[in-house]
């Protein structure tokens, strides 16, 4: 069960927060695990440790065993009319837009008394913060993730369009290239940077755009949009009020813009967990669901502008 935490956890502190021992007593323990396997079994990394070849290939072959165990021994229930938990989700706000107002009416019916609180994502930080425990769940794009101890389930892989304001001068269904890489763009950085997948794509055709502006959450696009010359490569979900308004429009780009499917993830430490599988099991649906309704509704809609 020690090496099963460590390797989970990719921390002995962490593991043994987890196992309830002291840190000593674990260290201690994994000692024992060197001298008896003949191998270091854990390297320093920074603030954590990384499992050796040998280590990684005993863990594949121990830890189903050791789950199904756990689970039979210490079964997880989770009782959502009592429950009085905390859960901490890392998201961007667009998904927030999408998600919060079905999933809090789903609370308010069934589990009355759970807190949800959104923490800020962005693409660097949505694996790390699932390993240092810090967040229960991170829905953004699943390409970023690497480590073999975050699973994570597909919810719908976005289209990225064109967005501008009803009259602009390039509000026409066949935008050409080059006048797309020459107008203002206005960005949206979760993270800072002012680079996107659109950039890497031009940068590949010899050009590249201007970026204007840019901002940090997806709340300001539509009305930036609406009131200036400015275009912008988004998601249609994070602005669909606008767009099913007819406050701006929505094009496709003259370029393939090939970007990372939206996907839910959770650290390997709470597959079992009772509480986590419920709320991720809403979380789902509901994303799902309303992904399905936006793209059927935008299809139409965009078919009409271009008759």
């Amino acid at each position: 069960m020690i090496f099963d935490a460590v390797m989970t956890e990719g921390s002995i502190t962490r593991a043994s927060e987890r196992l309830a021992m002291t840190q000593p007593a674990v260290s201690n323990a994994v000692s024992r695990m060197r001298h008896v396997w003949k191998d270091e079994l854990f390297v320093k990394d920074g603030r954590n440790i990384q499992p050796t070849l040998y280590a990684q290939n005993l863990w594949r072959e121990i830890r189903e065993p050791l789950e199904m165990l756990n689970n039979a021994v210490t079964p997880d229930v989770f009782e959502p009319e009592t429950s009085t938990r905390t859960f901490k989700i890392a998201l961007a706000d667009a998904v927030v837009d999408i998600a919060w107002k079905e999933l809090r009416q789903t609370i308010e019916n069934e589990a009355p008394l759970i807190n949800i609180h959104a923490i800020p994502y962005t693409i660097v930080n949505g694996e790390q913060v699932l390993i240092d425990a810090e967040v229960d769940m991170v829905i953004g794009a699943s390409n970023a993730i690497v480590s073999p101890v975050i699973l994570s389930e597909h919810l719908f892989k976005p289209e990225y369009l064109v967005i501008m304001r009803k009259h602009h001068p390039l509000a026409k269904c066949n935008l050409g290239l080059k006048e797309f890489a020459d107008a203002p763009h206005l960005l949206v950085s979760l993270s800072g940077d002012v680079t996107g997948f659109t950039d890497q794509v031009l940068a590949q055709q010899g050009l590249k755009r201007r970026i204007a502006m840019s901002v940090n959450h997806f709340a300001a696009v539509g009305e930036l949009i609406k009131t200036s010359d400015l275009i912008a490569v988004v998601p249609p979900t994070a602005v669909e009020k606008a767009i099913f308004s007819g406050d701006i429009i929505a094009m496709k780009p003259p370029i393939e813009i090939n970007v990372a499917s939206v996907s839910c993830m959770w650290h390997k430490r709470q597959q079992k967990d009772g509480g986590l599988c419920w709320l991720r099991q809403k979380l789902v649906n509901i994303i799902k669901m309303h992904a399905e309704e936006h793209y059927q509704k935008l299809g139409k809609l965009m078919k009409t502008w271009c008759d």
